[in-house]
């Protein structure tokens, strides 16, 4: 079973020392590429370092809501050197998050959206990042219905009809650890829901280790637990659905299946 984790953090403070270490329990376990997500400039210039380095690991660039008040106008002229490196595939992860409000919801609004016209302008696609915000990301996103990136909504929280509204806008959504908890009885139904050429895997690694290693540090070898998690909710082998999600990973990212090393 071949697996693609469409979006982690290797560049984490948490992997320090210990990439290599990583990347090969991620070959002996069958994941044969990951996707780092950006939060802001620092964590890009470690990203571009990274994916430099090893060719299993692809990344994106942009500013985390946390991080929004950090953006500045100028910053897009770096962010699009970066984009001409083949490697790097997408704008993110970008979006709303009013669980913690680190940075200002204004400021989170109009950070998102200039990166969304920014992503447009670059022909790139775009990670969500949204934490109880779907409703106004609803709204925005109906209001630029002609102005719309491809996208995907990673770690996927929201419910069926976000989910519904989401993919009728021709998103993608991403599903990580929390498919796997006892209390996941919505995101269980959104997995089922979704449909399969919708549908990426994630880890989100270090964070949100999925059952039966959740609490401990997560890591890129640990997606397979959700692909067998969602395969099982969808009644099929977790061999068909980690082609398809691989195969839509690379469709989306615009990355070759001879690239990506995929042998499906």
């Amino acid at each position: 079973m071949e697996l693609f984790d469409s979006h982690c953090h290797l560049e984490d403070e948490r992997f320090s020392g210990e990439v290599e270490d990583v990347l090969g329990r991620m070959d002996a376990a069958g994941v044969t590429r990951c996707i780092l997500a950006s939060s802001d400039m620092p964590t890009g210039e470690k990203i571009i370092a990274l994916v430099d380095a090893h060719p299993q690991i692809y990344g994106m660039v942009g500013f985390h809501p946390h991080e929004a008040s950090q953006f500045r106008e100028e910053d897009l002229a770096r962010m699009a050197q970066w984009l001409k490196h083949p490697k790097i595939v997408g704008v993110g992860e970008i979006g709303l998050d009013y669980y913690y409000d680190h940075s200002p919801r204004d400021v989170q609004r109009t950070v998102l959206e200039r990166q969304m016209d920014f992503a447009l302008a670059e022909n790139v696609p775009v990670a969500f990042h949204i934490r109880d915000a779907h409703g106004d990301m609803l709204e925005l996103l109906s209001h630029r219905k002609n102005r719309l990136p491809e996208g995907v909504l990673h770690c996927f929280s929201g419910s069926v009809e976000c989910a519904r509204q989401y993919l009728d806008l021709g998103f993608y959504l991403s599903f990580a650890g929390p498919v796997t908890f006892k209390n996941a009885a919505k995101l269980l139904e959104v997995a089922k829901y979704c449909p399969l050429d919708r549908l990426l895997v994630e880890t989100d690694s270090p964070y949100l280790a999925p059952v039966p290693l959740r609490g401990q540090r997560n890591e890129p070898t640990y997606v397979r637990h959700v692909a067998q998690k969602v395969a099982e909710l969808k009644g099929m082998e977790p061999e068909e659905l980690a082609r398809k999600a691989y195969e839509n990973t690379c469709r989306l990212y615009r990355i070759s299946m001879e690239s990506a090393g995929a042998a499906l």
